[in-house]
């Protein structure tokens, strides 16, 4: 896709987000056919949102997360820092079609992760890792139909990005810790909605952070010092609605709380 098609697709997304109108589809001469140009639109939605990016989300690491959105595998999408909060905040619903909420163990990178030639393994990203953080997210979509839309078409929509709320660092030696089988639950307005453990983010949570630096080093993008990771829901997407309260308890790793206006 040259630039003026990757230009006109993001505009289109990026009015779709700004608006809150979903959208049927791209017009046919600006679908992405790869994940390349795929990527290339989710760029430039970013740019078109004039926010900085705090770091990258992973949707769909979980089955239940991939039959949410009709995909066989993760994508990755861009956190924007106009559309993320901090635990205890407030945050005003508006109209979202998905209406779920997803529980994330999220990773803070102490040092750069560029491309290079060949695959970094998972001792090298936990070595670039500062610090581990508990997360919520918010998923959305620009699409009326995001479970057909396909995999291209959901990376160019920021891989279901929209709001994303980010829990206090963990105190605990997190890395002497197994992740894998570590306990999530989620609370909505005090009751226990959904539970889940580290292994349903394809595998563990640290497989994930793998996975997204080698597909952001595919495409030449690379992960910086001081971005945030979040890796993907480990619980059961749950239902959420306006004045609900959410919190996630992780056990000895920390809480994660949010309101809904």
């Amino acid at each position: 896709m040259n630039q003026v098609l990757i230009n006109k697709a993001a505009q289109i997304l990026w009015d779709a987000w700004d608006t809150g109108e979903n959208i049927s589809e791209l017009p046919q001469d600006c679908r992405p056919t790869d994940r390349q140009s795929a990527y290339r639109i989710q760029r430039q939605v970013a740019k078109l949102s004039h926010s900085s990016q705090i770091g990258w989300k992973i949707a769909a690491t979980s089955v239940n997360g991939q039959k949410h959105i009709g995909v066989s595998g993760p994508l990755a999408g861009r956190l924007l820092a106009n559309r993320t909060k901090m635990s205890g905040d407030t945050i005003a619903l508006g109209a979202n079609l998905m209406g779920v909420a997803e529980a994330e163990f999220c990773f803070q990178l102490g040092k750069d992760l560029p491309p290079k030639n060949v695959a970094y393994s998972i001792e090298e990203t936990l070595e670039a890792v500062d610090t581990l953080h508990t997360a919520i997210e918010i998923p959305d979509s620009r699409y009326k139909d995001f479970v057909t839309a396909g995999e291209t078409h959901l990376i160019a929509d920021n891989a279901c990005a929209n709001w994303f709320v980010l829990g206090p660092p963990t105190t605990v030696d997190w890395r002497s810790m197994n992740l894998r089988d570590h306990k999530v639950q989620a609370f909505v307005n005090g009751t226990m909605v959904e539970e889940g453990v580290g292994e349903n983010v394809l595998g563990d949570p640290r497989i994930a952070l793998t996975w997204i630096a080698n597909e952001l080093s595919n495409e030449g993008i690379g992960l910086k010092a001081n971005e945030v990771i979040t890796t993907g829901t480990c619980v059961l997407p749950f239902q959420i609605k306006p004045n609900d309260y959410i919190e996630l308890e992780f056990g000895k790793i920390g809480q994660v709380s949010v309101t809904l206006s």
